[in-house]
């Protein structure tokens, strides 16, 4: 972001100038992911609206662990617990 102030009318004495009339600049580091959707100076006011779009490969995912009754009750994780635990 920078601003310059407008041309300077030369013929106007000022008793009290409330805003500094110099230039500025101020930079923004933006977090991963987010976007800049919009952008707009109205009445001396700077909005940015800003998005964070976050990919799935990055997002959390829910893994469902089977098994239940059938599982428990089939016996071959137990013959295959039985065989790793005599090896």
């Amino acid at each position: 972001m920078r601003a310059r102030p407008l041309s300077n009318a030369s013929g106007y004495t000022y008793l009290h100038r409330g805003i500094a009339a110099r230039d500025f600049e101020q930079r923004f580091q933006l977090a991963n992911h987010v976007k800049v959707t919009t952008a707009s100076f109205d009445n001396g006011m700077l909005t940015i609206e800003l998005v964070r779009e976050v990919p799935e490969a990055l997002k959390p995912r829910k893994i469902t662990i089977g098994g239940g009754d059938a599982a428990i009750n089939s016996g071959d994780n137990v013959q295959a617990l039985e065989q790793r635990q005599a090896a």
